[in-house]
């Protein structure tokens, strides 16, 4: 097999893989956890064979939306803390930037964060810290890369930083949690209060020379 055709093979494979993913995103809106691999087959027109063939089980097809939605939410955040505003601006606009996320699509999130809720008998072993944890530790070390390249934290920076990432992600991830279930409040009222809980400690850090700034 020449080179051109494992070429066009794979953007064959890359293109079914796409639709697949598709498919599964539109059951994913509709059922959120109850989501099932019967019922993402059927609705991309195959067998469950054919799903498992590319995805491998429940895990791997939960891995590979996981990624597609955090590839986006990731961009989204790192659009809010590119934006040409104060540093508090854009603190707020990165904690909404989150919650807006999971609040726009809260079948997708549910189906994220809470897989076991849902799905066959069969699948009810699921495990979802198995799989979630990766999705928020990624979160969290890409947030520590942002904070140690923008911030002056002195010299104990990179450990620092790592703490502050994953410890902003933890927060917003539990916060947001309990928010999308209750809405006790407005999101604007939940960024306010999240960004005042922050606010201290990230207020007296000094820009990284050179850095865009955070």
């Amino acid at each position: 097999m020449d080179t051109t055709q494992r070429t066009d093979q794979q953007r064959s494979a890359d293109r079914r893989r796409r639709e697949l993913l598709e498919a599964a995103d539109r059951v994913v809106l509709r059922d959120g956890p109850q989501a099932s691999m019967n019922a993402i087959a059927a609705e991309a027109g195959i067998t469950k064979p054919i799903l498992y063939r590319h995805f491998g089980d429940k895990g791997g097809l939960y891995a590979a939306l996981a990624k597609r939605h955090t590839d986006a939410l990731l961009d989204s955040l790192r659009a809010a803390l590119d934006a040409p505003a104060e540093r508090r601006e854009r603190v707020e606009a990165t904690l909404d930037t989150y919650l807006a996320a999971i609040e726009a699509r809260p079948q997708v999130y549910r189906f994220l964060m809470h897989p076991a809720e849902g799905g066959t008998a069969a699948e009810q072993g699921f495990d979802v810290g198995k799989h979630s944890a990766p999705l928020l530790r990624r979160m969290g070390e890409e947030l520590a890369q942002v904070i140690e390249d923008r911030l002056d934290l002195g010299p104990e920076s990179q450990q620092l930083a790592r703490v502050w990432g994953h410890g902003i992600v933890g927060m917003m991830h539990a916060a947001g949690d309990w928010w999308l279930g209750e809405r006790p409040c407005s999101r604007a009222e939940l960024v306010r209060c999240l960004a005042d809980l922050l606010w201290g400690r990230l207020a007296a850090a000094g820009d990284r020379v050179g850095s865009p700034g955070f």
